[in-house]
């Protein structure tokens, strides 16, 4: 996948200008597609010269001006041919595994550490998943909004950023704790 798509979606819920596609990607988009706002306004860019995307400029009195951007019909083919297409298996690639890999070798403070750091940045995820789960599904409980809710695409992307931080957290801290129990360990010899 590339930015493209990523961006493209984020965008068939509605005109946004960078700034906005910029926030939407943090609390959505960030849970399978990481972007820095640069990047964002250089792909706009892209989108806008090749027609993917259409800009128009909206004049603001008292702030400078701002470009909202929508999907255009092109865009929405893209995203279609996109979706068509077979997808690539997913792979970690994680410098903190490598960390965990040498631990034995290299000592673990620094890695219980870390991990434990990983594991805290993962509950926050976790509460601000869980928040905007809520959101996303108004009054509705998850079910009845999974079967009748009018846009359900962001709220699965979410269920499966939260599974995941989840995972993520849990094995942060079992690691930390074999890691701390075999330092203990050693030490008693």
């Amino acid at each position: 996948m590339a930015l493209r798509h990523a961006v493209l979606a984020a965008l068939l819920d509605g005109e946004y200008s960078g700034y906005q596609l910029a926030k939407a990607f943090d609390i959505g988009v960030a849970n399978f597609w990481h972007a820095l706002p640069q990047q964002l306004y250089a792909e706009l860019a892209k989108l806008e010269k090749e027609g993917l995307v259409s800009g128009r400029q909206v004049v603001q009195e008292t702030r400078p001006n701002k470009r909202l951007f929508q999907v255009t019909d092109a865009g929405r083919a893209e995203l279609e041919a996109f979706a068509e297409a077979a997808a690539k298996p997913s792979f970690i690639r994680d410098d903190l595994l490598v960390k965990v890999q040498t631990a034995d070798r290299i000592g673990t403070a620094p890695v219980i550490r870390q991990l434990e750091e990983r594991a805290s940045a993962a509950e926050a995820k976790i509460a601000l998943l869980g928040s905007l789960l809520r959101q996303l599904r108004g009054e509705a409980d998850e079910e009845d909004f999974l079967l009748r809710g009018e846009r359900i695409g962001p709220y699965l992307t979410c269920l499966r950023g939260l599974a995941f931080e989840q995972e993520h957290r849990s094995w942060c801290l079992r690691i930390a704790t074999v890691l701390r129990e075999r330092q203990s360990t050693h030490a008693e010899r």
